[in-house]
């Protein structure tokens, strides 16, 4: 799976979710709340790593919806 074939979302227990989904060659757009805005690959990693850095402990995680799956 590519990139630009998933959407990658943070999930906090809450319910509030924020949507990463690639745009382009160069930028990825976020959406939260239904407001869209577009972002570097530093903003999306930026907002990524530290879920995903070892031993984080926070509430949020890291979820990914590929657009079709494969057999």
């Amino acid at each position: 799976m590519k990139n630009n074939e998933c959407e990658i979302q943070i999930v906090m227990p809450s319910g509030w979710i924020q949507t990463w989904r690639k745009k382009g060659q160069y930028h990825w757009m976020q959406t939260t709340n239904g407001v869209e805005r577009v972002a570097t690959a530093e903003q999306f990693i930026s907002h990524i790593l530290p879920i995903l850095a070892d031993g984080y402990s926070g509430p949020a995680k890291i979820r990914v919806i590929p657009d079709k799956l494969t057999e």
